[in-house]
């Protein structure tokens, strides 16, 4: 990995900087060449380094931010009335160069917002989208998704251009060649659906720059059927929120059928490796750090309840980016894609 510097909104989330300062501290130590900046109150930063028997060094700095953004905040409050918030510095150090990429487990509509506001989006492109990686029943093979709640109302040309966006990153950061994107609706049949998906259809059939394999349904998404998946953001939240939901609900299951009794609890013992390779599988811990992608930089969202173990993989996840140069590859399909079409 060549040296990189990544910007943290230190002072983001449910937990701010009790969870963020530890997650930096131990991405530090597998990256010898990463570069972290801790972005928020100097006093309270400084007091958490302590408390880990830390300090500022070369490659861990405190860059001095006066404000931060409430995650119930109003996106255009944030934009224009906390100018020096530690989300807002943190993504101006991305547009000025001093960073690679920022990471924050902010108000995700606040983010979206300044982001777009201080990096513009690139050529070509007319509306981000926020992507995550979900697993899937196929070991090892998980599925992208997008987008995920930027955009509630997308045109086809709008989920066109979320489908190349997609296919770059799952090719570039997970080594996928022509990457399956399939397009959600309520059924496979060519006749399902309403105009926006059927006419977004025809647009994927009738390009070769996305490796377009059809409609997929929601039962499809987590079987590794295809790598990326492409939706509206009102839809994708929605089946973001569910499956979160019902995950939840499996689980709360699990644990009153073991404890119904002696006997369920002595099955549980039995059963507690194979539960706990299970629930490796589908941590979400594991899977923390969606990427605002369509921008002019990289912009990685955490969970605003991420834990250390998850905010640590959110920072994996934007060094993945940086090194891949995933803007630098949207932006050249892109280029490649518009000469065609003027051709």
């Amino acid at each position: 990995m060549t040296k990189i510097a990544i910007a943290l909104d230190a002072m983001g989330g449910d937990h701010g900087p009790k969870v963020i300062v530890p997650a930096a501290l131990m991405v530090l130590q597998e990256y010898p060449e990463l570069c972290l900046i801790l972005v928020g109150d100097q006093t309270e930063l400084q007091r958490e380094l302590s408390a880990h028997h830390a300090k500022e060094n070369e490659r861990l700095i405190i860059q001095h931010a006066s404000e931060q953004v409430a995650m119930d905040e109003s996106p255009s409050q944030a934009l224009r009335n906390k100018k020096d918030s530690s989300m807002r510095v943190a993504i101006n150090m991305v547009k000025a160069g001093k960073a690679q990429a920022c990471v924050s487990a902010g108000n995700t509509g606040a983010l979206m917002a300044i982001a777009r506001f201080v990096l513009k989006t690139l050529p070509g492109i007319d509306r981000p989208a926020i992507l995550a990686k979900l697993p899937t029943m196929l070991p090892d093979n998980p599925v992208r998704v997008l987008d995920l709640g930027a955009n509630v109302d997308s045109s086809p040309e709008h989920l066109f251009q979320f489908a190349v966006m997609g296919a770059v990153l799952a090719e570039a950061v997970d080594n996928i060649h022509a990457p399956k994107v399939g397009l959600l609706n309520i059924g496979e049949e060519e006749i399902k659906g309403n105009e926006t998906v059927k006419r977004t259809a025809q647009l994927l059939a009738d390009n070769t720059f996305v490796n377009y394999t059809g409609y997929v349904e929601g039962n499809v998404i987590f079987q590794g059927k295809v790598d990326v998946v492409v939706c509206d953001g009102f839809v994708g939240n929605v089946a973001l929120k569910a499956s979160e939901g019902v995950a939840k609900m499996v689980a709360s299951y699990m644990k009153q059928a073991f404890r119904k009794n002696w006997l369920t609890k002595v099955i549980g013992l039995c059963a507690l490796p194979i539960l706990k390779q299970l629930g490796r599988k589908i941590d979400v811990d594991r899977y923390n750090g969606a990427s605002l992608l369509g921008l002019r930089g990289i912009v990685i969202k955490s969970h605003g309840g991420a834990n250390t173990k998850a905010f640590s993989n959110a920072i994996r996840e934007a060094i993945n980016e940086v090194n891949k140069n995933v803007p630098e590859r949207i932006s050249s399909k892109l280029d490649e894609l518009l000469g065609e079409e003027a051709a």
